[in-house]
């Protein structure tokens, strides 16, 4: 089975980390602590280039629907593999939104489908839950190309709600949620998204997706170790920020 690209608390590539000491006995700086997002874990079944761009840009951009069936695959080998860190119960699956302008535009949105896909292939009604819905984005949102990691932030502040008068709170109370999008780049709208799933009472949130970037530039908040993108020759070393 393909090993997913990962990001969490105890392995090596930690985007949220419960200590302000790193391992070298370096304490954190206050921005880098800021800076970590409020899930518990993301996983990716690759690096976003290559074929498995063109194949989400085919989806995406071109609308060449059975190309979310194979999505939809690899997103399910990436499940199962988050799987064994996820508690027991029933999960409910949640795909990151589009604006409704957008959705309409495109004719269906990429991570809901990818979703569909995914759990079909697991066909586990009673362990994942596909709840679309109860997350909304109530706002357009500029382009994320060049923007800093706080200007990322600022941009989707308030770009994603839970409709509260419309959704059942039962859906998300005290459950485990994991999000699903078809790509991660800095994990801002996934962060965004967990913070609002949080608020509106969710246990826990984990993350899936088919891929994801990782540009040195964007990581400064990571651990400072070793991350391995399946498919690449060498490993990528993430910068560690800290204070004296």
């Amino acid at each position: 089975m393909h090993s997913p690209a990962c990001m969490d608390r105890q392995e090596t590539d930690r985007l949220e980390t419960d200590r302000l000491e790193t391992d070298r006995g370096e304490t954190r700086c206050p921005l880098c602590q800021r800076a970590d997002p409020p899930f518990e874990r993301a996983v990716a079944y690759g690096s976003y280039d290559g074929e498995l761009r063109d194949l989400i840009h085919l989806l995406k951009f071109q609308q060449v629907r059975p190309a979310a069936d194979v999505l939809g695959r690899m997103l399910a080998e990436t499940i199962a593999d988050l799987e064994q860190a996820m508690p027991v119960g029933t999960i409910a699956v949640v795909p990151v939104p589009l604006h409704a302008r957008k959705q309409a535009q495109r004719g269906f949105n990429q991570a809901e489908m990818i979703a569909r896909y995914a759990l079909k292939r697991l066909s586990r009604p009673k362990r994942f839950d596909l709840c679309t819905g109860v997350l909304l984005r109530r706002r357009e949102t500029g382009s994320q190309i060049g923007l800093t990691r706080h200007q990322r932030r600022e941009n989707l502040r308030g770009a994603f709600a839970v409709p509260v008068p419309t959704t059942d709170p039962t859906r998300i109370l005290k459950r485990d949620i994991l999000l699903i999008d078809d790509v991660l780049t800095t994990g801002t709208t996934a962060s965004e998204c967990a913070r609002v799933l949080l608020r509106a009472g969710a246990a826990r949130v984990w993350v899936a997706t088919v891929a994801r970037t990782l540009k040195i530039s964007d990581v400064i908040s990571l651990s400072g170790k070793e991350f391995s993108v399946p498919g690449s020759q060498f490993p990528v070393i993430t910068p560690q920020c800290t204070e004296n």
